[in-house]
């Protein structure tokens, strides 16, 4: 009996044995690095039985990467997305023709060996050494397995995956320990049921499931005898034996492995002679994979869940751990996606703005008070192509959204209301409100100098009759400019910035806004969620609740599912209920009889407000309901289209403005989204109506300002909008531009963005003076 060392471990002299065993026999003749006998002896020699014992004495069975589905809240499907296509299914989903074939092609005595197939060994190593090469390989299907492992951990590193399939002795005698403890440690059925669940079956196909899907479109368990051999004989070489691409040759493998499994006597030779005569009978199912195929038009908002899950810290402290955890998959997360206030916005949008006109629209619902993203559409499809786009107008840069956001014209004007009525402002307030004026000059801010209007910059009304005095009811329902930049002026800035740093407000490349009256008529860019979420605010009187797309999130592991953390919508006061019934009132009167009237919505209240910039290069309608708000944006990318003379949805425009254009996409949208629900009523106040006509006959109607972007040359993609290099022009406090006029003379818009608003490579225009409301 040899004896043992000191401690119980195995002799000098048994350790060798055992690492010649190993690495020799059951090593260097098997797959990839089979060699000549006497070859396999002379490098075996050169081994080390310490570095065998070193190899860590544990294997690890990775998290096989699987399928993500993605849901709406009623639990449909949207999408499935994947590094791997893959669902992994135990073996009694697994058709027993199947298990039997690939037992019969890939390793004949699976059941009668251990890990390693001495028989085998020998067999190739005598096989081997008759033809003077590589011949035949000996890996049984538990070394098979180990590989996998490897690879699988290697994911997509292509080092990694290099080193997993490097022909080396060392891989396949570390491969040989770790296949002796799978064997001790699962058993023939586990192994066998990992092994088909790992293993690649060529057209992007991991796992039987996921082969049989793609190949016959049905599932594993349904696969019959001739379909289970033509599967079985893939594995050795995918793309040899791709049956898509080569019927002829998967055919002739598919019959040597009916052959075969009838010399083992798994299946009569009559019924693999019939099976050998039945053609493939393929049903191939085309990959879905990815948001760009997800239904209900949801692609955006599919790509909006995405990158949320990439960068909320909530699924893991760094990007690169949110990534791995999300190419792991295996995820089903249920959105907030509402499937019929999706289907009611993407059928408005396709009413009213066709895919091959030169505007876009979007828009984004939400729900007041729990912060649920509803509904997130565009006129322009995801995609790569013609008259497509990959990038989502309704959110920020974060989010894969434009750069800057877009200009919202006089939309922010009730943000300025609410932070007046908050700090003490009457409803009532009056002021004069002249046609045209010079900005008022200083105008306080939070902790910096005091802005000063050094240029002599001027802002007007849309006509010539608007004038003043004007109240604040009056004002809002007509979007009088002049009077908001005075109001801004009597407050100061810094209460309007406090206001929008509690909404949540930032520009769409993420900064705050700066501190220049212009902000008043909209010169900023802001995204469609930005505002839907902030006019959320007024509905939910005076509580904001952070933008949420996730519900939950359950993950598979091993044959189980277990729950992840998901985020949660934070709400918080942004300004009394006081303030927010107020501006509730107050906007309910666009709607009415202002600038909204066609947005509104006969069967529930309804509040909003419009917003056209300069040059009528966006428009905007921005409402809600006490249970739905929603934000519409109507406009050019590239913030290079002038939306006057233009067909939109096939119906000719000589003007547009916010509450023609977006004003009945979010009618239409809101209608459709909010068909069967309750239909609460606002917390009204009451406003005294203004008891001076005001500005005469002239009916300004549509809502806003923003401002005229320099003109950037070479701006980078589109336009500068997506990553250009460098600032260009100068800026300057300015006004915004008009809506629909029902009366007065339509003044020629001088308001100008500031000239780096959309960037480019080189500098872009001046700053300019005047304004228009919308």
């Amino acid at each position: 009996m040899p004896k043992k060392r000191s401690g119980g471990g195995l002799s000098a002299t048994q350790q060798a044995a055992k690492f010649l065993g190993v690495s020799v026999l059951a090593g260097a003749v098997m797959a990839g690095i089979a060699l000549p006998a006497a070859g396999a002896l002379g490098l075996a020699a050169k081994g080390s039985v310490k570095g065998f014992d070193e190899i860590p004495a544990n294997l690890k069975s990775p998290q096989l990467s699987q399928r993500t589905t993605i849901l709406d809240s009623r639990g449909d499907q949207l999408a499935t997305v994947y590094s791997r296509d893959r669902t992994v299914v135990e073996l009694k989903d697994i058709s027993p023709y199947l298990q039997k074939a690939i037992v019969a092609i890939e390793d004949s005595r699976f059941y009668k060996h251990g890990a390693i197939d001495l028989k085998g060994v020998l067999r190739a190593l005598n096989k081997n050494a008759q033809s003077g090469g590589v011949a035949q390989g000996a890996s049984t299907l538990t070394q098979q397995l180990v590989k996998n492992y490897f690879i699988e951990e290697a994911g997509d590193d292509p080092t990694k995956v290099a080193e997993a399939t490097q022909q080396t002795l060392g891989r396949k005698v570390r491969e040989l320990k770790y296949a002796i403890q799978i064997e001790e440690k699962l058993g023939k059925k586990r192994i066998l049921e990992n092994y088909l669940n790992i293993t690649f079956f060529g057209e992007q196909a991991y796992g039987v499931e996921a082969a049989a899907q793609r190949y016959f479109s049905r599932h594993a368990k349904d696969l019959n005898l001739q379909q289970s051999a033509l599967l079985a004989g893939i594995v050795q070489s995918p793309s040899r034996y791709d049956p898509v691409n080569d019927e002829a040759e998967a055919t002739k493998r598919r019959n040597t492995v009916l052959q075969r499994m009838a010399e083992l006597g798994d299946i009569s030779q009559a019924e693999a002679d019939q099976a050998k005569e039945k053609p493939l009978g393929l049903h191939v199912s085309q990959p879905k994979n990815g948001c760009i195929t997800a239904t209900k038009s949801s692609a955006f908002f599919c790509k909006y869940v995405e990158n949320v899950f990439l960068t909320d810290p909530t699924f893991g402290k760094t990007r690169e751990e949110r990534a791995k955890l999300w190419n792991q998959g295996g995820l089903t997360i249920r959105t907030t996606l509402d499937p019929q206030a999706q289907a009611s916005v993407q059928a408005s949008l396709k009413d009213h703005v066709y895919k091959s006109d030169k505007v876009a629209a979007a828009a984004t619902l939400v729900e007041p008070g729990t912060g649920k993203v509803l509904a997130m559409g565009q006129s322009k499809p995801f995609g790569y192509g013609n008259n497509e786009t990959e990038y989502n107008f309704s959110v920020n840069r974060a989010m894969g959204g434009s750069n800057y956001g877009f200009p919202t014209g006089s939309t922010f004007k009730p943000f300025v209301a609410a932070a007046a009525i908050e700090g003490g402002k009457p409803a009532t307030q009056e002021y004069s409100a002249p046609y045209k004026m010079n900005y008022p000059s200083p105008v306080q801010r939070c902790s910096s100098s005091p802005y000063v209007n050094t240029k002599n910059e001027t802002v007007e009304n849309e006509n010539e009759s608007e004038k003043g005095p004007y109240r604040m009811k009056e004002a809002m329902a007509k979007s009088i400019n002049t009077y908001f930049v005075q109001l801004i002026s009597d407050i100061g800035l810094c209460p309007v910035v406090k206001m929008t740093d509690a909404l949540h407000v930032v520009q769409g490349d993420g900064s705050k806004l700066p501190q220049t009256p212009s902000i008043a008529l909209g010169s900023i860019g802001l995204s469609p969620l930005t505002m839907a979420s902030a006019y959320a605010t007024f509905a939910s009187r005076g509580m904001y609740c952070t933008p949420v797309a996730i519900e939950s999130i359950t993950q598979k592991v091993g044959n189980e599912r277990k729950s992840l953390p998901v985020p949660k919508s934070t709400c918080s006061r942004a300004m009394s209920e006081q303030t927010a019934d107020t501006v509730n009132t107050l906007l309910r009167g666009v709607v009415d009889s202002g600038t909204g009237q066609e947005a509104g919505l006969n069967d529930r209240e309804s509040a909003g407000k419009t917003g056209t910039t300069d040059s009528r290069k966006n428009a905007w309608f921005v409402g809600y309901t006490p249970n739905m708000a929603g934000a519409v944006w109507v406009g050019s990318a590239k913030q290079n289209v002038e939306m006057t003379h233009i067909t939109i949805g096939g119906v000719y425009r000589d003007l547009v403005y916010g509450g023609q254009v977006p004003g009945p996409i979010w009618r239409d949208a809101m209608a459709g989204a909010l068909e069967g629900k309750d239909a609460p009523d606002f917390n009204l106040v009451d406003i005294p109506d203004d008891d001076n006509p005001g500005d005469g006959q002239g009916k300004g109607r549509g809502g806003d300002n923003g401002g005229r972007n320099g003109d950037n040359n070479n701006g980078g993609l589109i336009g500068g909008l997506i990553g250009g290099q460098t600032d260009g022009g100068t800026t300057g406090a300015t006004g915004g531009t008009t809506g629909d006029a029902t009366g007065g003379t339509v003044p020629t818009p001088t308001f100008s963005l500031p000239g780096n608003f959309i960037q480019g490579q080189t500098n872009g225009g001046h700053n300019g003076t005047g304004g228009r409301r919308g």
